[in-house]
């Protein structure tokens, strides 16, 4: 767990990451609010703050009885809230930067192709 974040804010971004990624795919069964308290070592309380704020986002529903599980479309969903955020903290500032330096969009797509040719885009 990652320092000065809320535990279950990054419990509940670990869960959209997996889904994200496909390893938790749509219609699947997530970890109960207990495994996910035992193999983090938090209280199972923390872990059932973040699973409920993805149901209450839509991102998991409850399957009374049975369990949580991921919702139709929400793979689709978080990559787009995923991709304004990217374009909020990092492309935007890239852009403001770039305009501060002199740089046109031509010059700035060169630059970044340049550096996607020397294998750092993974």
């Amino acid at each position: 767990m990652e320092e000065g974040r809320p535990i279950f804010l990054q419990i509940a971004e670990q869960i959209e990451t997996s889904i994200i990624d496909g390893s938790l795919a749509e219609e699947s069964q997530v970890p109960s609010t207990n495994e996910l308290a035992a193999f983090h070592r938090i209280n199972p309380a923390t872990a059932a703050k973040g699973v409920n704020q993805l149901v209450d986002d839509g991102t998991l529903y409850k399957k009374r009885g049975i369990g949580m599980f991921v919702s139709p479309g929400a793979q689709t969903r978080l990559r787009q809230r995923r991709r304004d955020q990217f374009a909020e903290q990092y492309v935007q500032p890239l852009l403001a930067e770039a305009a501060k330096l002199g740089i046109d969009g031509n010059e700035l797509k060169s630059m970044i192709e340049q550096h996607l040719g020397k294998g750092m885009h993974r």
